[in-house]
């Protein structure tokens, strides 16, 4: 489930079910939360960025009528942890301007306060305006087709490169404590093997690493790294970075061909990190009927003044056909779906009381989290420390 403000269309805050008043209260995100956990929904994310929200793609609108504003996502996912026991809490985190060092104890610390239940959305922040709040770097400006640019389509792939990097120096500082490094023997007055904690040297184009972390190895020993990805470079970023890729299909054939492209994206990596969850990302306005729906959406948009279109294929309808069409797309390869609801807290609440129980039905979902932690979720080894393997 993915969670943003009131939710993904933007006139949501106005539908009468919305609660525009509490967005900016921890209240209103546990209660999310409680709910789908209550669903036995995986994880959600938080969706989070460097600047405000904007219906045009580089520059701020200035509009006044939609939601402006958000919580900071790793600090909202560490205050929404002990209100859970189950769900996997993935906040968004950028790689651009943001220091690896901070984003990997954050991260861990998510980790440690959940049981091991965290993940890390990476997220690259190509804006001009963006570069602007830190005044380290000059960014070009970016248009809606300005990916054709030679020049802002290598910008672009040196942000993910950069990322790559980012995820690498978390994922060193993680394994930078070994599992059992915190001994506190009180007789002999040792609070730490100094043996089990490790200088990661790391060096790249854009940043220097030395470490150790400040942050015990996480529960998870890694939590999972996630990206949203719509085309061949972030691709390429997922399948060398993440455990989990959030893509954009347009229809089941369109899902198909995102699949093969991503595993043909693993196999030039030569991924060694274990095979990539691919979860196709869904805008979802569920009512009792599919005109009840298509209805409502309508006229979210005339408040809005244009129609929605957003960078994913939009359903309409009804808890249960929004069932069968997430079994249909299965067939094409998909390991899941994460789903954006158009209207909270009512579509959250449609998923969990509506579509859940149709999966369950068909045998498609689980009745019990079987799991703990988020990587035994995914299905996801607990993975070796890298310095300890190397120390034996």
């Amino acid at each position: 489930m993915a969670l943003d403000g009131a939710g993904w269309h933007p006139a949501a805050w106005r539908h009468h079910d919305a609660r525009p008043g509490e967005l900016f209260s921890a209240g209103y995100w546990t209660g999310l939360a409680a709910e789908a956990e209550r669903g036995l929904l995986d994880f959600l994310t938080i969706e989070d960025s460097l600047g405000l929200q904007s219906s045009r793609h580089e520059e701020a609108d200035g509009r006044a009528d939609q939601v402006r504003g958000r919580l900071d996502a790793v600090l909202l996912a560490a205050r929404i942890a002990p209100a859970t026991s189950r769900i996997g809490l993935v906040p968004t985190a950028t790689t651009t301007h943001t220091e690896p060092f901070h984003v990997a104890i954050g991260i861990a610390t998510v980790d440690h306060v959940s049981h091991g239940r965290a993940g890390w959305r990476a997220q690259i922040s190509a804006r001009h305006a963006e570069a602007g709040h830190f005044g380290r770097r000059t960014f070009p400006v970016l248009t809606a087709d300005g990916y054709d640019d030679p020049a802002l389509a290598g910008h672009v792939a040196d942000l993910f490169a950069e990322a790559e990097d980012a995820v690498e120096v978390a994922r060193r500082l993680w394994d930078s404590w070994e599992d059992g490094a915190v001994i506190r023997d009180v007789p002999t007055g040792r609070y730490v093997d100094r043996d089990k904690l490790h200088y990661i040297d790391f060096q790249g184009r854009w940043f220097g690493v030395r470490g150790p972390s400040i942050t015990p190895r996480p529960p998870q020993g890694r939590p999972i790294v996630a990206a949203l990805a719509h085309g061949p470079v972030p691709y390429g970023f997922a399948a060398r970075a993440a455990d989990v890729v959030f893509v954009t299909p347009r229809d089941k054939d369109d899902a198909r061909s995102i699949v093969d492209q991503i595993r043909a994206a693993e196999a030039e990596a030569g991924r060694a990190e274990g095979r990539l969850r691919i979860f196709a990302d869904l805008e979802v306005h569920l009512e009792a009927s599919a005109r009840a729906a298509a209805d409502r959406k309508a006229r979210l948009d005339e408040l809005d003044g244009a129609a929605h279109v957003p960078d994913v294929t939009v359903f309409t309808g009804t808890p249960g056909g929004l069932a069968g069409l997430l079994l249909d797309w299965r067939e094409a390869g998909l390991d899941g779906y994460r789903l954006r609801p158009g209207v909270l807290p009512s579509d959250l609440a449609a998923v969990t009381r509506g579509v859940v129980p149709a999966l369950q039905a068909a045998g498609a979902f689980r009745g019990a989290y079987e799991a703990a932690t988020l990587r035994g979720l995914l299905g996801l080894a607990h993975p070796a420390n890298r310095y300890a393997a190397a120390r034996g």
